[in-house]
C-alpha cells in the first residue's frame, strides 16, 4: 500500500478538491445574455412544458448527488457531516475521474430519518441521481427505501450495493474456478452493517441457499429476539453461535467487520478451495500472508491495493450511474445491480492490456484464483459496466430512453471523455 504522511495528505486537500467549470461560452455580450437574461428565459419555456427537457438544457442528465449525515463515515464512524465532507468530495473526484460523471456533495447536519427523506425529495429535481453515501445502518436502508419511492431518479446506498455488486462478481468467477454450485455452499458472513445485509441479498438473488449472518453478539439464528427487520430475514435455524462455530464447512468467508476475527483455526475448518474477502480497512479480518501460512487453495481478496482482488467501490458507483444517467433511468433495480457484477465477473477473464499490468507493478495478470476481480485503474470497466446496466435498466422499463443503440454507445464510451 502506499504510504502517505499525514502532512501530504493535508496538502493534498486543501482548499477542497473540486470546482465548477464553465463549459460554454461566456467571453462576449451575446453570450452573457444566453447564458442569463434574458435568453435563458427560452430553455424555461420549454422546460415549463416538459419537465423531461430539464435532461437536455441543464446539467441534470450529468449531475449526481453525493449526500451523507456524517454517521458512518469510512472508517471514522459518526464523525458528523461536516467532518465527512472530505470523503464526499473525494466521492465527487472519482465520479468525474473514473465515468466523467459530475457529482456535488452534500452534507446534512440531521439525523432524523424523515427529514433526511424529506431534504432529498426536495433536492432531487436538481440531479440526475443521488448516491447516499456513509449512513449508519438500519436507517440507511429506510432512507433508501423511501427516498427511491419518493423521486424518479436513481437513488442508491453505495455502502451497500457497492461492495455487494463487486464481492458477487468476485464469487461468481471464484465458483467457476472451483467448479462449485452457489446453491450448495455455506456463506458465512461477519458483520451485519448495510454492506453485509447488501452483499447477503445478493448472494441470494445469485442462488445461495446457505448464509450464515454474524453481528456483535454472535451468529444471527431463529432464537434471537434482538434483531432490526434487516436481521430476521437472515435468521437461520442453526446449533452455530460463534463465528468459530459458522467456520466449520463453510466455503466461504465475507468479512465487513473488524480487525483480526479470523483466525488461522478457523481458515483451517473452511472446505476445500474456500474463498475469503477480507474487507476490514486498513487492516483485514486476516491477512493473506496468514492464510497462506495454513493453506494453498484459498482464493482470496482484500480491500487494500497490495494485495490481489481489491474489492474496490470506484469499481461499481460511477460506472452504475454512468450507465443510468445516460438512459435517464428512473431508479437502480437490482437487474442493473446484478448486470453490473455479471459485467465486471466477464472483465477478469479477458486478456489484460499492457497498461493495466504497468500501473500494477505486474509482468502478467490472468483469470485465476489471483485474478478474480478486474483492477480499479481498468479503462475498459467503464465500456463492460456502462452498457451493461443502460442495456438492464431499458429491459426493466425504467429507462425514459426508449430508442437506445447499445453498440453506438459502448463506443462512444471507448473513445474517452
Amino acid at each position: 500500500m502506499t504510504h502517505v504522511t499525514k502532512e501530504e495528505a493535508l496538502n493534498y486537500h486543501i482548499g477542497g478538491k473540486i470546482e465548477i467549470k464553465v463549459k460554454t461560452p461566456c467571453e462576449s455580450a451575446k453570450d452573457l445574455s444566453m447564458a442569463y437574461t434574458p435568453g435563458v428565459a427560452e430553455p424555461c419555456r420549454e422546460i415549463n412544458k416538459d419537465t423531461e427537457l430539464a435532461y437536455k438544457y441543464t446539467n441534470k442528465a450529468n449531475l449526481v448527488a453525493v449526500i451523507t449525515d456524517g454517521t458512518a463515515v469510512l472508517g471514522l464512524g459518526d464523525i458528523g457531516a461536516v467532518a465527512g465532507k472530505p470523503v464526499m468530495e473525494g466521492k465527487a473526484v472519482l465520479f468525474k475521474k473514473f465515468a466523467n460523471v459530475d457529482a456535488f456533495d452534500i452534507e446534512l447536519d440531521e439525523h432524523d430519518t424523515d427529514k433526511i427523506v424529506e431534504i432529498c425529495k426536495a433536492l432531487a429535481p436538481t440531479f440526475g441521481g443521488i448516491n447516499l453515501e456513509d449512513i449508519r445502518a438500519p436507517k440507511c436502508f429506510e432512507i433508501e427505501r423511501k427516498l427511491q419511492e419518493a423521486v424518479d431518479i436513481p437513488v442508491m446506498h453505495d455502502d451497500q450495493h457497492g461492495t455487494a455488486m463487486i464481492t458477487s462478481a468476485g464469487l461468481i468467477n471464484a465458483l467457476e474456478i472451483s467448479g462449485k454450485d452457489i446453491a450448495k455452499i455455506k456463506i458465512v458472513v461477519s458483520g451485519s452493517g448495510a454492506a453485509g445485509i447488501a452483499c447477503a441479498k445478493m448472494y441470494k438473488a445469485l442462488g445461495a441457499k446457505n448464509i450464515v449472518m454474524i453481528d456483535s453478539k454472535g451468529v444471527i439464528h431463529d432464537g434471537r429476539t434482538d434483531l432490526t427487520p434487516e436481521k430476521v430475514e437472515f435468521a437461520v435455524k442453526t446449533t452455530d453461535r460463534t463465528l468459530a462455530d459458522a467456520m466449520k464447512g463453510a466455503d466461504m468467508f465475507l468479512g465487513l467487520s473488524k480487525p483480526g476475527v479470523l483466525t488461522k483455526e478457523m481458515v483451517l475448518t473452511m472446505n476445500p478451495e474456500p474463498i475469503i474477502f477480507a474487507l476490514a480497512n486498513p487492516v483485514p479480518e486476516i491477512f493473506p500472508e496468514d492464510v497462506v501460512a495454513v493453506r494453498s487453495d484459498v482464493m482470496m481478496g482484500t480491500g487494500r491495493s497490495d494485495y490481489p482482488n481489491q474489492v474496490n467501490n470506484v469499481l461499481g458507483f460511477p460506472f452504475i450511474f454512468r450507465g443510468a444517467l445516460d438512459v435517464r433511468a428512473k431508479k437502480i433495480t437490482e437487474n442493473m445491480k446484478m448486470a453490473a457484477a455479471r459485467a465486471l465477473a466477464n472483465l477478469a477473464k479477458e486478456s489484460v492490456p499492457a497498461e493495466v499490468l504497468k500501473a500494477s507493478g505486474v509482468s502478467e495478470l490472468k483469470f485465476g484464483k489471483d485474478y478474480i476481480i478486474p483492477k480499479p485503474f481498468d479503462k475498459r470497466v467503464l465500456t463492460a459496466v456502462a452498457p451493461a446496466v443502460a442495456k438492464a435498466a431499458i429491459e426493466d422499463g425504467v429507462a425514459r430512453v426508449k430508442d437506445f443503440d447499445i453498440a453506438a454507445y459502448t463506443a462512444k464510451l471507448a473513445k474517452g471523455f
